[in-house]
């Protein structure tokens, strides 16, 4: 199975915290690691644990949370009430993949987290990077990439994306994502009825035929 994206949220509210994590672990592929409320436990979390991600505030009580992003050399999505051109350009400048002004909604860190996952897996692995992936790469991270249905959940997002060009069933789109086979079949299968996937059986020397899914251009 896909090891899920280790995440650190750091922020010097423990309530603001907390919610964050609890956001965090809802999404499929994700794991929220103990949240943290200062630079120097960030620090320590960063050497000991090695997080995927960070969800960084940018004012702490002893230092800047920009700086951490920089030092780091971690992904990291800005959560700030800072909300003036230069700390939103410091950031990005710094590494951030993205950066949200509070207070924003839930779905804007849930977006952002979707988003940031679609973009791990499009370059995951060693294989060369043609240029017409890391474009559709970057445009899904800045939210610039495909329109999603109003219909379609963000986990049905996610297993779309894992899909990508290739042929897969069930089980290897469940490896990638970081969900149960059955919860990546139920996916398809709705994908499937509104025809944005393609299913055709592969037929074994025994047993049940498999389903194959293959995204529609």
């Amino acid at each position: 199975m896909t090891d899920p994206i280790r995440t650190l949220v750091l922020d010097d509210d423990f309530r603001v915290g907390r919610l964050h994590q609890a956001i965090v672990d809802e999404r499929p592929g994700f794991v929220a690691l103990e949240p943290v409320r200062t630079i120097a436990e960030a620090r320590a979390a960063v050497r000991d644990l090695a997080p995927d991600l960070l969800v960084a505030d940018v004012y702490l009580p002893d230092g800047d949370g920009i700086g951490l992003v920089r030092e780091a050399g971690v992904d990291a999505i800005v959560v700030s009430a800072a909300d003036d051109p230069a700390t939103v350009r410091r950031a990005l400048r710094s590494g951030a993949h993205a950066y949200l002004i509070k207070p924003f909604e839930q779905r804007a860190l849930v977006g952002a987290l979707d988003r940031y996952a679609r973009f791990r897996n499009l370059l995951s692995g060693d294989r060369a990077l043609p240029q017409k992936d890391l474009d559709r790469a970057l445009a899904i991270l800045h939210g610039s990439g495909e329109a999603a249905s109003p219909s379609r959940s963000a986990t049905e997002q996610v297993v779309l994306a894992a899909l990508g060009e290739d042929e897969a069933s069930a089980a290897e789109i469940g490896e990638r994502v970081g969900i149960s086979r059955a919860t990546a079949q139920r996916h398809l299968a709705a994908l499937a009825e509104r025809e944005a996937v393609e299913v055709r059986l592969r037929y074994g020397a025994t047993g049940r035929p498999e389903h194959r899914y293959t995204r529609r251009a």
